[in-house]
C-alpha cells in the first residue's frame, strides 16, 4: 500500500513538474538530503519547481498524500534545518528545492525588493548594485550563496551593525490550517488576485505597478535595531532567534511556512569605505572599544568583526582556495564551486579505490592551496604573531573620522595593541580573510579525522553589558577540544564558537555544560542561525512553531520539538 502512494506521490509530480524536476533515488537526492555541516535523513523525492504556481501545485499534492515538506534553498544552513534530521519521522519527507525561483523585482526605483523563494543575496547585492543600494545582509563567511528568504526566515542577523536581524513584515506564504487545509496568504501589501492561480501568475509576471505603492504601517526591515544595539548596559542580547519581537508570519518560521516571495528594504551604499586593523593581547581593550563606539559615535561604523587568532590561524590553513576563488574569479563562482565539488565527490565515490572515496574534492582543493604564495598582506601576518585577539573595523561616509579619531586619540601603539589604517588592497584582504573563516571547522575535521571528533558549533547572543566574553569556557572545557575557532561579530556581542571535539569526548554531556555555562552568564542561542537540528527551542519559538504549522507538516522536528503529526 505504502509503495503505491509513493508511486502515486511520484507520478503526481512528474506530471505537474517534469521528469527533470524530481529525483527519487538515493544517489540523487544525497545533495539535498545532506547539510552542509550537519543535518541527514531520508527523502522519498525532491522536487524542483520552476514557477511559483509548480511551488502551490506541489504543496497541494504533497498535502493530499500527507506528507511531510521541507521547502530548501541553497542548503547552507548551519544547523541542519533545511534537511532532514535522521529517519524517524511518522510519514514520508519530501524536499521542495526552490532555487529556480529565483526571481526578484524591484520597487518604488529599487528602495524596496520582492525576492522570491530561491533568490541569493549575491543576485540581490548585483540587482543593487546599479542603482548605488545594497541588501540587509553581506553574504556570511560560511553561507555564501545564501538565500534571501533563507535569511528571513532565520531572523538571520549578518555582519552589519546598523541593519540588525533581517526581518519584514510583508511576505507571501502557504500553510496549513488546524483542519489541515492548505492557504495562501498575500501580506505583501499589493493587490495581485484572489485565488491562488491568479495571485501567484500575476507575481511570477511582474503583472502590477512596482511604483508609488499603497503606503503601509508594516515594517520590511528592524529600524529599531540601531538604538537597541547601542544600550551597552542591558543585561539581554541585542538579537537572537527566539525574540518575541521578530517573530511574524515568514520571519523566524524556520521552515514552518512555505515562504513564496517576501519584500524588503534596500540601502543605500556608501560612497567611501575605509577597513581599520586592530591587534591586542588584552581583550578588556577591545571591550572598552566597543563602549565607546556604541556610546559616543554619531555615525556607527558599517562592521565590527572579531576574530581570535584560532579563526585567522583556521581561515589561513584551511580556507585558502576559498579565498583565492573568490578574489579571482568572484562570489559568482562560489555557488557553482560547490556545484562542482558535489559532482566529483559523487563521481569518485563510486571508484572500487578507497583512497579517492571521502571528500576527495576538499582534500585535493587544499593541496593545491598550499602551493600558491602566501596569499595575506605582510602587516596583517605581522599581527596574527604579535596578537591574540583581531579586530576589523569596516567604517563609512562620516564614520570613518569618527573610527580615526578615536583609535588616534585612544589606541596608540605600544607593546599590547595597535593597529593600522588598511590600503584599499589590504582592506579587501582583511574582509575576505574573514568572509572565508566559517568553513575552517568542517575542513579541519575532514583534514584531521584520526583525530577530530564531532563538530560543535556554538551560535551565541551574549548580553550587551557582558564584559567577560573571553573568561566564559574555562580551560577544563576547552581542553577536551581538538581544535577552537572563535570570532564575532563584536558590536553587537554574537559569538561564534565552532569547536571541533576530541576522539572519545562525548559531545552531548560538552554541549550541555557549555550551555549551562551560558545560562549563568545570560546568553541566548542560537544568535542568528536558528535552531536547526542542534539546538532546543525555547518555549516562546516552539509555541510559535505551532502556531503557525499547527500539524506540524512542515519541517517537523525543527528545534527538537515532536516529529509526529500534530505534535503527538
Amino acid at each position: 500500500m505504502r509503495q503505491d502512494r509513493l508511486q502515486e506521490l511520484e507520478n503526481g509530480l512528474v506530471t505537474l513538474v517534469g521528469q527533470q524536476q524530481v529525483l527519487t533515488s538515493s544517489e540523487q537526492t544525497k545533495p539535498y538530503t545532506t547539510g552542509i555541516r550537519v543535518g541527514q535523513g531520508m527523502a522519498c523525492a525532491v522536487v524542483m519547481p520552476k514557477t511559483l504556481l509548480q511551488l502551490w501545485k506541489t504543496l497541494e499534492l504533497c498535502v493530499k498524500l500527507d506528507k511531510i515538506i521541507i521547502l530548501q534553498a541553497a542548503n547552507t544552513g548551519l544547523t541542519g534545518g533545511s534537511t532532514p534530521d535522521g529517519n524517524n519521522y511518522d510519514r514520508d519527507v519530501v524536499i521542495i528545492n526552490t532555487l529556480n525561483l529565483d526571481q526578484l523585482i524591484l520597487l518604488n526605483g529599487g528602495n524596496q525588493v520582492i525576492a522570491f523563494a530561491g533568490s541569493s543575496l549575491y543576485q540581490l547585492e548585483e540587482k543593487l548594485s546599479p542603482l548605488g543600494r545594497g541588501p540587509h545582509s553581506v553574504i556570511g563567511s560560511s553561507c555564501i550563496g545564501a538565500s534571501v528568504v533563507g535569511g528571513i526566515c532565520n531572523n538571520s542577523g549578518g555582519n552589519l551593525v546598523n541593519r540588525g536581524p533581517a526581518y519584514t513584515e510583508y511576505s507571501l506564504f502557504a500553510q496549513l490550517n488546524q483542519t489541515g487545509q492548505l492557504e495562501l496568504v498575500n501580506h505583501l501589501g499589493i493587490e495581485l488576485g484572489t485565488c491562488p492561480e491568479e495571485i501567484l501568475t500575476t507575481l511570477q509576471k511582474s503583472d502590477f505597478n512596482t511604483e508609488h505603492l499603497a503606503p503601509c504601517e508594516r515594517l520590511a526591515s528592524d529600524h529599531d535595531y540601531q538604538k537597541r544595539v547601542r544600550d551597552v548596559t542591558s543585561s539581554i542580547p541585542a538579537r537572537f532567534n527566539a525574540d518575541q519581537r521578530r517573530l511574524r508570519e515568514a520571519s523566524g518560521c524556520a521552515g514552518k511556512l512555505a515562504v513564496f516571495a517576501v519584500r524588503l528594504d534596500t540601502f543605500p551604499k556608501p560612497k567611501t569605505e575605509k577597513v581599520f586593523y586592530l591587534g591586542t593581547n588584552k581583550p578588556e581593550q577591545l571591550t572598552e572599544l566597543r563602549k565607546q563606539i556604541l556610546t559616543g559615535f554619531q555615525h556607527l561604523p558599517d562592521m565590527g568583526e572579531y576574530l581570535h587568532r584560532s579563526y585567522f590561524d583556521g581561515a589561513d590553513l584551511y580556507c585558502k582556495d576559498a579565498y583565492l576563488a573568490i578574489k579571482y574569479f568572484g562570489t559568482g563562482f562560489i555557488p557553482k564551486l560547490f556545484g562542482i565539488k558535489r559532482n566529483v565527490d559523487r563521481i569518485v565515490s563510486q571508484w572500487p579505490t578507497p583512497l579517492f572515496q571521502d571528500h576527495f574534492s576538499d582534500r585535493t582543493l587544499h593541496c593545491i592551496s598550499q602551493m600558491v604564495p602566501d596569499h595575506l598582506p605582510a602587516r596583517m601576518r605581522a599581527f596574527r604573531d604579535q596578537y591574540e585577539h583581531h579586530m576589523i573595523i569596516l567604517a563609512s561616509d562620516q564614520s570613518i573620522q569618527e573610527t580615526r579619531g578615536l583609535l588616534e586619540k585612544n589606541w596608540e601603539s605600544d607593546g599590547d595593541h595597535a593597529y593600522f589604517e588598511c590600503s584599499e588592497s589590504e582592506g579587501k584582504a582583511a574582509l575576505l580573510h574573514r568572509y572565508v573563516a566559517g568553513n575552517a571547522p568542517a575542513r579541519y575535521q575532514i583534514l584531521n579525522q584520526n583525530d577530530s571528533g564531532e563538530l560543535l558549533p556554538l551560535d551565541i547572543a551574549l548580553p550587551r553589558n557582558c564584559e567577560t566574553w573571553h573568561k566564559i569556557l574555562p580551560e577544563e572545557i576547552l581542553s577536551q577540544m581538538a581544535e577552537s575557532f572563535q570570532m564575532a561579530h563584536f558590536l553587537c556581542m554574537v559569538f561564534h564558537w565552532d569547536f571541533v571535539v576530541k576522539k572519545g569526548v562525548d559531545s552531548d554531556q560538552l554541549k550541555r555544560k557549555i550551555l549551562d555555562l551560558l545560562d549563568q552568564s545570560g546568553a541566548k542561542y542560537p544568535a542568528e542561525h536558528n535552531v536547526g537540528h542542534l539546538y532546543k527551542a525555547e518555549t516562546d519559538l516552539s509555541n510559535f512553531y505551532k502556531k503557525i504549522d499547527p500539524t506540524n507538516s512542515f519541517n517537523p522536528g525543527i528545534g527538537k520539538t515532536s516529529k509526529l503529526k500534530n505534535y503527538q
